[in-house]
């Protein structure tokens, strides 16, 4: 079969899009700044000349035509021209918006992380489900539950661990819900998600409007403070990005790590797939279909519920209305984009991460984009990323469809 046109399509667009930026720039120079305070050497400050952005959309068009050439050749296209394309558009749209401006490039890279957390949180929780057979649309109700429960808990025991494990908990108890009804009583997975995030929505707003009135005693939990790791928050431009964290972000490290082994070097993690492609086989040969979903959709809530957490302990130090934003809605997307892989989810929700500290960084330094533009960044990389750049994408057959044990 012959493969879509779509992925040269839309990189031939992107590319011309480039090109347009590259002839309206400012025509300033950029300084660049790569330097954090506690690196083990320093980077000096450069500046890259107006006519030097030109090597990247040369660089995009380039891309194109060779996605273009794989195509008419009916051969897919290598996996390392999307990742370059990505590249150099970005460094391209930096270069411009940042036209006789200062990039602070470690800054930028620290505030996307800090957005992609309960994001990556949230797309692993998706993959547990999904991965199992079970849809999770719920993962914004497990985040804002993970949340206000953080919060709450952890303003009264005056513990912040205490919020992180009562902020799995509340996850857990809302993909136990989804579990109930999606395995038990065999309703449609995607309404009962949509259900789940509307109570959660509603029960949060009534409970911070009631009883959180008091902020002394019911929103004002501990945050956690950042841990330098020695050495490694030392290397220059990253270390200090990655390495000189609150201790959540460290536990997101490690959570991507184990669901990835858990799920593709272990025997659970056979069995998770085998039930999530064809639960009847998986049935045949002694597995318990019933409880290996309750499982994998219990542990994904618990995660959900953690990068909720994050919200409150991490960034904020209080709980608000509806502050996930629709955070859970982009987790999912992240998910699709990286194809139920942990590490892959973990890196779209990196990417999204990065589109939305962008729509804060380029206001700051008041770009004459408009702000519209600028807030609909996030959620317009969404859409293009999984239907356009992603393309067709098949998730686990047994996704979304009831098991009936015979």
């Amino acid at each position: 079969m012959r493969p879509s046109p779509r992925t040269p399509r839309i990189l031939s667009v992107l590319a011309v899009v480039g090109v347009l930026f590259a002839a309206f720039a400012p025509g300033l120079a950029t300084t660049v700044r790569l330097e954090a305070k506690d690196d083990f050497f320093k980077l000096a400050d450069f500046a890259v000349a107006p006519a030097l952005i030109w090597i990247f959309p040369v660089l995009l068009l380039l891309l194109a035509g060779e996605a273009w050439y794989f195509h008419v050749k009916q051969k897919p296209v290598p996996k390392l021209v999307l990742p370059l394309f990505g590249a150099a558009f970005v460094i391209e749209i930096l270069l411009v918006f940042y036209a006789g401006k200062t990039l602070t490039f470690t800054a930028l890279l620290a505030g996307s992380l800090a957005l992609a957390v309960p994001l990556i949180f949230g797309s692993l929780a998706g993959v547990l489900s999904e991965r199992v057979g079970v849809v999770n649309i719920a993962i914004e109700g497990q985040l804002l539950a993970g949340a206000f429960v953080s919060a709450l808990v952890a303003s009264l025991t005056k513990s912040i661990w205490a919020g992180v494990f009562a902020a799995a908990v509340a996850g857990s108890l809302v993909a136990f819900v989804l579990a109930v009804f999606a395995i038990k009583y065999v309703v449609d997975q995607i309404i009962v998600g949509v259900v789940l995030n509307v109570l959660v929505v509603g029960l949060t707003n009534f409970l911070f409007s009631t009883l959180m009135n008091d902020l002394a005693t019911y929103n004002s939990p501990p945050r956690f403070s950042s841990v330098a790791i020695p050495l490694l928050a030392q290397i220059p431009v990253i270390g200090s990005v990655l390495f000189n964290q609150t201790p959540i972000v460290y536990l997101m490290y490690v959570s991507v790590a184990a669901v990835w082994f858990a799920l593709f070097k272990t025997r659970w993690g056979i069995r998770v797939r085998a039930v999530g492609e064809y639960p009847k086989a998986a049935d045949t040969v002694g597995i318990k279909v019933f409880r290996t979903r309750y499982i994998s959709v219990l542990i994904g809530g618990a995660l959900a519920g953690l990068g909720g957490s994050f919200f409150t302990l991490g960034q904020v130090g209080a709980f608000g209305k509806e502050m996930t934003n629709g955070a859970g809605y982009i987790a999912l997307a992240a998910l699709i984009f990286g194809r139920w892989n942990p590490i892959r989810a973990a890196v779209a929700a990196l990417l999204f991460g990065f589109s939305e500290n962008l729509q804060f960084g380029l206001a700051i330094i008041g770009s004459p984009v408009p702000s519209e533009f600028l807030l609909m960044l996030p959620y317009v990389l969404t859409v293009v990323a999984v239907a356009g750049l992603v393309g067709r994408v098949v998730g686990p057959a047994a996704a979304g469809k009831p098991y009936l044990k015979s």
